[in-house]
């Protein structure tokens, strides 16, 4: 019963998943009946993001007793992102090495559709910046938005005391948003029912077809990685304590991330999950939304496999140490750097293709396998963010935050 009471909601939503995959499986097509119903809890978790993203991050900010400790949690997150965004990619390099994705694949090469050119520079400003207040508020510009926050949480702690009524305002405000984003999981088991239902009816037939291979490589890499390295970043961060509160609060994110495809749509249960696991309130606040934006584990698994893939398919030997690097080079830069720009996975894309001298006709393969790969690598992003906050909370804090946080909340 014990077990039951603290795996309840988790165990719910597992079998909402299982019945809307066999629903999906029995219906195929058919299924598509059902996506409104995944579409609603989809655009709620979408709506409220954005207000708790600028909320949650300005509030944390504003609250801080120093920016140097805002410093000292960043300059952590991005080592651990980039550390693990390397684990994560010489993982898949070490599975293409004995299992060949491309084996066996004919593919008829089809010409691109033509993209619009955009420079760098203008690439960067509409990535970290938004030409209008109304643009701010969209989850498409959320890096636009992440920053605005965080300038605006360094203002008001700048403020002083005018400061602090607003300071303590964005905290009442932030435990109102976190308390509706609990009433809309409610709902989750339903959606998420409705949405594997769809997906499964969907993209089941193309998993049989001429990508099975890749695809047979790339999920259980992806969930080995889910499985064994979350388990062993979650033991370095907590020990053997840390492991079973991981496990215990993972599965909604987890299986949320995998059914809406939206690491940005998870920072919801995300932020939810942390909370439960005794992370500070400054450290999953920051961690959490950046990391739906520029920390993807499962996107650098992805990069490997689609590297290999195109070296198999142009019977290319992919060996020698100068190939691993680059390979392992852009596996990063699309997971960590470019996973945070608008469009940041067909430029990754092109970064294969050019780098390695491929012709441009191959970016609509490596689009059809981002599209089966993207459920179970979404999965892998977003659950890494709750468990780098664990490791980042172990730096900041030492190796007895967890025990500390449970005194705080005892």
């Amino acid at each position: 019963m014990a077990f039951l009471r603290a795996y309840r909601f988790p165990l719910i939503l597992l079998a909402a998943i299982a019945l809307g995959s066999v629903i999906g499986f029995v219906l195929g097509p058919k299924s598509a009946v059902l996506k409104p119903l995944g579409d609603i809890f989809l655009n709620l978790m979408f709506v409220i993001v954005v207000p708790l993203v600028f909320v949650t991050i300005s509030s944390s900010i504003a609250n801080m007793s120093s920016l140097k400790r805002l410093g000292k949690i960043v300059g952590w997150m991005l080592l651990i992102f980039v550390v693990t965004g390397v684990v994560s990619s010489l993982l898949m390099l070490g599975a293409v090495k004995m299992f060949n994705p491309a084996e066996g694949v004919n593919i008829a090469l089809e010409e691109p559709e033509e993209q619009a050119e955009i420079t760098l520079g203008e690439q960067l400003v509409q990535t970290v910046t938004a030409p209008d207040f109304r643009d701010l508020l969209s989850k498409e510009r959320m890096l636009a938005l992440i920053l605005m926050a965080a300038l605006f949480g360094i203002a008001v702690s700048q403020a002083g005391e005018k400061g602090e009524m607003v300071a303590r305002g964005l905290s009442a405000l932030s435990e109102v948003l976190i308390k509706l984003v609990g009433i809309i999981l409610w709902y989750a088991p339903i959606g998420l029912g409705a949405y594997f239902a769809a997906l499964v009816g969907e993209f089941g037939p193309q998993l049989v077809g001429s990508y099975a291979r890749a695809v047979a490589v790339y999920y259980p890499v992806a969930l080995l990685y889910f499985i064994v390295f979350f388990t062993l970043y979650a033991f370095l961060a907590g020990g053997g304590k840390g492991v079973r509160r991981f496990w215990s609060v993972i599965p909604s994110p987890a299986v949320t991330a995998l059914a809406t495809g939206s690491s940005v749509a998870t920072i919801p249960a995300n932020l939810t999950a942390a909370a439960k696991l005794g992370i500070k309130k400054d450290v999953r606040d920051v961690v959490i939304p950046l990391g739906a934006t520029i920390h993807m584990d499962g996107s650098c698994i992805s990069a490997i496999l689609k590297i290999s893939f195109l070296f198999g398919l142009f019977n290319i030997p992919f060996e020698g140490i100068d190939t691993y690097l680059t390979a392992i080079l852009i596996a990063v830069l699309s997971g960590v750097v470019m996973s945070g720009v608008t469009g940041g996975g067909f430029i990754g894309e092109m970064l294969i293709v050019t780098m390695y001298g491929f012709p441009v006709e191959a970016l609509p393969i490596l689009a059809v396998i981002g599209t089966l790969v993207d459920p179970p690598a979404t999965m892998v992003n977003a659950s890494g963010d709750t468990v780098a906050s664990m490791l980042i909370s172990r730096f900041t804090e030492g190796k007895e935050w967890m025990k500390n946080a449970l005194k705080e909340n005892a």
